[in-house]
Parts: structure tokens; C-alpha cells; sequence
């Protein structure tokens, strides 16, 4: 969680950092253009007026006598410094009454002596002082261009305010940094913490600790993940209850054969073999009781290749009153001591259907069983085969103890006996809804405590793409 709650961190300062260096440099720049532009804008219109003003009333003048009445006339509140600078680039005076030496090279002269109102902002070679130029051509009569006027102001106290302004920027760009930092962590935080007290409860669960849940503390993504975590360690709970009961149950099935097995075999072994009727009597349990460890064998089989998808279906078009005149004859003649009526009826016609007649055979022989284990002597079980225009429908009713509604919902799960005390593995229902459902049918089951129970499975009716059975 170290290594997550790093990453998500970075990630947030990593945004946060990006958005105030953008919004630092915006800043920065509008405030840099702001007052570098003003001053420019403001010299602009201070040359740009001057020069024109003496173009038009000064157009006979000489280069050197504008010069001097330039100078002349010049306000004492003047700000800026003017110079006129002749077409070779030298300065013929300036405000101060001075001609300097050397020549102007700044981009602002050549524009100005191109006609253009030429604008320079850099530093002056002689003083390393910092200024603003903003220079315009002097026009004779003809509209020639016989000079430049220049102004220059020093841009120091403007730098000087841009730069504070850029130092306070920095620093409270900085101040929010960290504590977008200290917030990311804090975020951050309250993001893993859950995760992390989920990753414990995982740990516990993998103990064997069902009882642990995760706490949901918001109303989140997170959230639903502790919610859908404690729905799956719930359901854990129920299959290792139902594991640990079917595991029981299923010590106890084996238990009791096994023991009469070996109880009778020792009975006999220890005899001289001379009374029959006891040895008979020995042999047919073990025969009885094998023939039940055999049934439970073939079961936990049966469902183990289901629930591992190994189980092959051999199919092919099977008439469904064939399958209840196997089962009529089946249950109808085999030893009934609780005297139950077994009634059977089934659609006249053919009803054609497509499966694997073993199988299938299989699934209602369960659902017979079932009838007779619950049926109290002298009940009838009903046996009711029809075909509508879509499916084929087989119908097991009994009037027996019947399920109580707690348990209907989950009589077909896995190892699930609900409050039935009599014999079984808890998989045959469950076997038969994995039996209907390669059959791409459904299985049904209604119940009333005390009046019996009702089990419908329907199947698809076959095409004739498939081989009849014979």
C-alpha cells in the first residue's frame, strides 16, 4: 500500500504542480505585457504625437534648427529623454543639449527611417541601463525624411516592480504547492486506508476467519467494492458451513454401510455357516448396504464431473413416453413396503425431445426417490408427462412432508439438506438442475409443508437433425 499510496500521491502533486506552473506563467506574462505595455502604449503616443506635431508645423525647418526648437520647447515634466538622431544614425542633441558620440544601432532608428513608428525595449550599451525607445521619422516639405525623433525612458522601475511582482508569485505558487502536497498525502490517505483494512479482512478470510467484514465508509467505488467483498466472504461462509455440513453428513452416510458391512461380515466369519437363514439375512444387507455405498460413490462422481465440465452428453431424439414407460415400470413394480400409489400418465402422441436418455433417466429416477424418501406410507406420487407446442413437460407431485419455505429456495444448492434428517449427500437435486441445464431446459420446484411437493422440468422439443433413439 506504501507503493499505491506513493503513486497516487506524485499523480495528484504531479497535476497540481503542472496547473500552477501554467497558471504562474499566465500570470507572469499578462503582468509583464501589462505594465511593459502600458509604458510602451503611453511613449508611443507621447513620440508618435510629438513627431507629428512637428512634421506638420515644422516643415521648412532644417534637421539642426527642429533640433533646437524641439529642445527648446521641451516641458519642464517631461519624463522622457528625446533625442534627434540625423539619417547617418548620429544624435544631433538631445534634452539634455548634448550630441553623443558614436551611432545609434537599435531596430527602432532603422524603422523610423523606414517611415515606421519604431518600438525597442533592451539595455542602453553606454550605462547597461535598461530603457524603452520609441523612435519616428522628421519629414521636410517634400516628405522626405531628414531625422528621427526619439524618446527613451529607463525601464528599471518597471523591471524592479515586475520582478517583485514575480517573487510574491513564486512563493505563493510554492506555499500552494506544499500544501497540495500535504493534502494530496492526507487524500491520498483516506483513498488506501479502506483498501487497506480490506487487504486485512482478505487476510483473515484466507485464515479461515469467515466472520471478518470490511467496513464501508463511503458511499463510493470503494464503497461498493467492500460491499461486494462482504457479500463474497458471506457466501464463503455459507459453502464452507455447507462443506463442513456435507462433509459430516457425508462421514455419517459412509459410516453406516461401512459398519453394517463389517458387522455382518464379522457375524458370519465367526459362524460355522450352518444357519442359513442368518447368513442369508448377512449377505443380503451387505448387498443392500454396498449397492448404497455405491449409489453415494457414483453421486460425488457424477457432480464432480459437472462441476468440472468433464460430463459428455451422448444425444439424440428420445420419445418422451418411452422414458415414462422405463420409469413406470421401473418404480411400479420394485419393492413399495409403505404401500405408496405410484400413478403414471403421459401425452398419447409422440413427443419428441433431445437428450441423453441415460442421463435423463437418471435425473427423474432422483426425483422419484425423492417422492418415495418424503412420501408418509399409503401417499401417492404422480407421475405426468405433456408436450405443448414448444416444450415437453414431465411432472413428479407427491403428497408428502413437503419443503418448509426457508429451504425451497435453496434445496437445489450444492450439498444443501436443509432441516431433513433423512439419508442423502445433499447432491442429487443439485445434479439434477446441472442435468437440465446441459439439457437447456428448467427445473422447478413448489412446495407446502405437510401437503406435498411438486418438481417440473421442461424441455426443449427436438428438430430433426438429430438420430432417434431405437
Amino acid at each position: 500500500m506504501k507503493g499505491l499510496k506513493r503513486r497516487v500521491a506524485a499523480g495528484f502533486c504531479l497535476i497540481i504542480l503542472l496547473v500552477v506552473a501554467v497558471m504562474e506563467g499566465l500570470f507572469l506574462f499578462t503582468v509583464r505585457q501589462y505594465y511593459l505595455g502600458s509604458a510602451i502604449e503611453a511613449l508611443r503616443t507621447r513620440a508618435t504625437t510629438s513627431a507629428d506635431f512637428y512634421n506638420k508645423y515644422l516643415p521648412g525647418y532644417t534637421l539642426h534648427d527642429r533640433s533646437k526648437y524641439v529642445l527648446e520647447n521641451i516641458s519642464k515634466n517631461e519624463f522622457a529623454k528625446v533625442e534627434i538622431v540625423d539619417p547617418q544614425k548620429r544624435v544631433v542633441l538631445d534634452s539634455y543639449g548634448f550630441a553623443a558620440d558614436g551611432l545609434i544601432e537599435t531596430s527602432d532608428v532603422d524603422h523610423a527611417l523606414r517611415g515606421e513608428t519604431g518600438v525597442w525595449v533592451g539595455d542602453n550599451k553606454g550605462t547597461g541601463e535598461r530603457i524603452i525607445a520609441v523612435s519616428n521619422a522628421l519629414e521636410n516639405d517634400q516628405g522626405n525624411i531628414v531625422g528621427v525623433l526619439r524618446y527613451t525612458v529607463s525601464a528599471e522601475g518597471l523591471y524592479s516592480v515586475i520582478n517583485r511582482i514575480t517573487w510574491i508569485a513564486i512563493g505563493v505558487g510554492l506555499l500552494v504547492i506544499a500544501g497540495s502536497i500535504v493534502l494530496s498525502l492526507l487524500l491520498a490517505q483516506r483513498i488506501i486506508n479502506p483498501i487497506s483494512e480490506l487487504t486485512q479482512v482478505v487476510k483473515q478470510i484466507a485464515k479461515g476467519n469467515f466472520s471478518s467484514r470490511a467496513k464501508k465508509r463511503y458511499d463510493d467505488e470503494v464503497g461498493l467494492l467492500a460491499d461486494s467483498f462482504n457479500f463474497m466472504a458471506e457466501e464463503l461462509g455459507k459453502n464452507e458451513k455447507l462443506k463442513n455440513d456435507f462433509i459430516s453428513s457425508i462421514s455419517h452416510e459412509l459410516r453406516t454401510p461401512l459398519t453394517s458391512i463389517k458387522g455382518w461380515g464379522e457375524t458370519i466369519l465367526s459362524g460355522n455357516l450352518e444357519d442359513k437363514e442368518e447368513t442369508v439375512l448377512g449377505l443380503e444387507v451387505i448387498s443392500r448396504e454396498t449397492d448404497r455405498l455405491i449409489g453415494l460413490v457414483e453421486e460425488l462422481l457424477d457432480f464432480s464431473k459437472y462441476q468440472s465440465g468433464e460430463m459428455k452428453m451422448n444425444r439424440c431424439q428420445i420419445d418422451l413416453r418411452h422414458l415414462v414407460v422405463d420409469l413406470e415400470q421401473q418404480f411400479g413394480h420394485h419393492s413399495n413396503p409403505k404401500e405408496i400409489s405410484f400413478v403414471v400418465a403421459c401425452e398419447p402422441s409422440p413427443c419428441m425431445i433431445v437428450g441423453d436418455a441415460n442421463r435423463l433417466k437418471q435425473l427423474f429416477v432422483n426425483l422419484l426417490d425423492n417422492a418415495y424418501k418424503f412420501t408418509p406410507p399409503n401417499g401417492k406420487i404422480e407421475l405426468i408427462g405433456t408436450c405443448t407446442g414448444k416444450e415437453a413437460i414431465v411432472t413428479v407431485h407427491d403428497n408428502g412432508e413437503g419443503i418448509e419455505p426457508e429451504d425451497l429456495n435453496r434445496v437445489m444448492d450444492k450439498f444443501y439438506k436443509g432441516k431433513s434428517k433423512k439419508s442423502g449427500s445433499g447432491l442429487g437435486l443439485s445434479i439434477c438442475k446441472e442435468i437440465v441445464r446441459l439439457h437447456e431446459g428448467t427445473i422447478t420446484i413448489e412446495s407446502v409443508p405437510l401437503e406435498g411437493t411438486t418438481v417440473t422440468v421442461a424441455l426443449p422439443l427436438a428438430a430433426q437433425s438429430h438420430p432417434v433413439q431405437t
